[in-house]
């Protein structure tokens, strides 16, 4: 009888366990998060934990190797277990038996070939018995929660960040264009009048050229006026009759034959015919005049059709090296007042649709209008800023100013917003896979982040990669089960 009795005993504190409603907890360190699902911890009893431990970063992924190691520590007593990755990339099992009674802690050692970390949670509660477990924990109330698994976060660009107090900067919105800044970019000038000759994959917009590399040719052609060629000729030939007579009559003025004010008259000329003799034979080849590139990059425009007769002096292209540019804004006279307080800028090409920082690209603000004539609507802002991400100057494109910034503001990129019939939304991520929809209320925008003035709080965890994929989930209106099978 008292066999039978202990045995009942036994099967019924089993099934009480069993019974307890899973645990599930969410908890971040700078380089991981980790969301583990367990049943209250009972002396005695083995507690099973499913833990899922996703590698922070651009996009959050499961991470798949090293080893983990849990211990719970209830005063001086410590259990642990080291556990390797299962047949469920990124979710680790674990198994141990609480000895001790008591709110100690679950810590979590982390340690691969990229990173070693440390997870510690505080406050765990171990109880006696069954009994006082379920006495202790509440059934948590069921709410509008959005499912959403690790397994299926980790298979797409997917993340999210703490709404912290961050600075943000008013914004001032325009237009604006990209332009070549000063001496990053120079005309291509014929020196002689001629026909126009291309040479083969130089003279076309966008060909790469060096300092000193030949982009045209000028010739003389069938012209009998302005003919290169001829030009030449008799460059060359007036350079010989002047070395002559300059070499003869400086024997002659050595002999005091002729009087140095006709020896000096003689020698000017010469060097006037040397100097436009080289000038001219310098680029000169057979039939006409190299015209070479004054410096190395791309040739942005050709300014001239092949064949063309061209001048001395006529652009016939420009050249950009494309290192440094100029973003230059047009700013309403509205806000004349406040350019002052303009101290970055965040801009959107027309091209690729993607917002960049000023200050990402080692830029500054250059300038800006301290007047306006009565002819401009706008005044001209300018900042400048390395070409770090290809950038053809003479496209157009979004500006927006950053006015000095000020404190304690909720800022989330533009990424984290779905619209939706004109209202503004976001998902925040409550727990470990569950989510929840908050309608926005919006400040201003600089393109790349944007001011939320109601709808988040201090602390919430926001999706900002991913949230499209959610809203797709949202239409099961199922709330995940803790402790679902993997």
């Amino acid at each position: 009888m008292s066999c039978q009795k202990n045995q009942k005993n036994a099967d019924s504190t089993v099934s009480d366990y069993d019974a307890l409603e899973s645990l599930a907890v969410t908890y971040y360190t700078e380089k991981v998060e980790l969301f583990a699902e367990f049943r209250p911890l009972v002396v005695g009893d083995t507690v099973k934990i499913g833990a899922h431990f996703t590698r922070l970063g651009e996009y959050f992924k499961a991470i798949i190797d090293g080893t983990i190691t849990v211990s719970l520590i209830v005063e001086d007593n410590t259990v642990s277990q080291t556990a390797t990755v299962s047949s469920s990339p990124g979710i680790f099992r674990f198994f141990f038996v609480p000895v001790r009674a008591g709110t100690g802690k679950l810590v979590f050692d982390i340690k691969n070939d990229e990173f070693t970390d440390r997870l510690v949670i505080d406050s765990i509660s171990v109880y006696a018995d069954v009994k006082k477990a379920m006495n202790a924990i509440s059934e948590e109330p069921q709410s509008n929660a959005i499912p959403f698994f690790k397994e299926q976060a980790w298979k797409i660009e997917f993340a999210n960040m703490e709404v912290i107090p961050m600075p943000f900067s008013e914004v001032i919105k325009t237009s604006g264009e990209i332009l070549s800044a000063q001496g990053d970019e120079m005309v291509i000038t014929a020196n002689t009048s001629g026909i126009v000759t291309f040479i083969r994959g130089k003279s076309i917009t966008g060909a790469v050229v060096t300092s000193g590399e030949t982009v045209f040719a000028i010739t003389g052609g069938n012209l009998t006026d302005g003919n290169a060629e001829i030009e030449f000729r008799k460059a060359k030939a007036a350079f010989e009759k002047a070395r002559a007579d300059y070499d003869r009559t400086k024997e002659l003025t050595n002999d005091n034959i002729i009087s140095q004010k006709d020896f000096l008259e003689i020698k000017e000329k010469y060097e006037t015919a040397q100097a436009n003799y080289e000038n001219l034979s310098r680029n000169y080849k057979a039939g006409g005049q190299n015209i070479t590139s004054p410096l190395s990059g791309y040739v942005k425009s050709v300014l001239v059709a092949e064949g063309q007769y061209v001048t001395i002096g006529q652009p016939l292209a420009t050249v950009s090296r494309n290192n440094s540019l100029i973003l230059k804004a047009e700013v309403s006279q509205k806000y004349f007042s406040r350019l002052g307080e303009v101290t970055s800028a965040n801009f959107r090409s027309a091209y690729d649709n993607k917002t960049y920082s000023i200050e990402s690209m080692n830029g500054r603000i250059l300038s800006y209008g301290k007047s306006s004539d009565s002819n401009a609507s706008f005044i001209p802002v300018n900042f400048t800023f390395e070409n770090k991400g290809n950038f053809i100057p003479g496209t157009f494109a979004d500006v927006f100013l950053k006015l000095k910034p000020y404190g304690d503001a909720k800022v989330i990129p533009v990424s984290a917003l779905i619209e939706e019939q004109g209202l503004f939304y976001a998902y925040v991520q409550t727990a470990g896979e569950s989510f929840v929809k908050r309608e926005l209320t919006l400040g201003g925008t600089d393109g790349i982040n944007i001011q939320v003035l109601k709808g988040l709080n201090f602390g919430d965890r926001v999706v900002t990669k991913g949230a499209y994929q959610i809203k797709l989930a949202s239409a099961t209106g199922v709330i995940p089960a803790h402790g679902h099978a993997h």
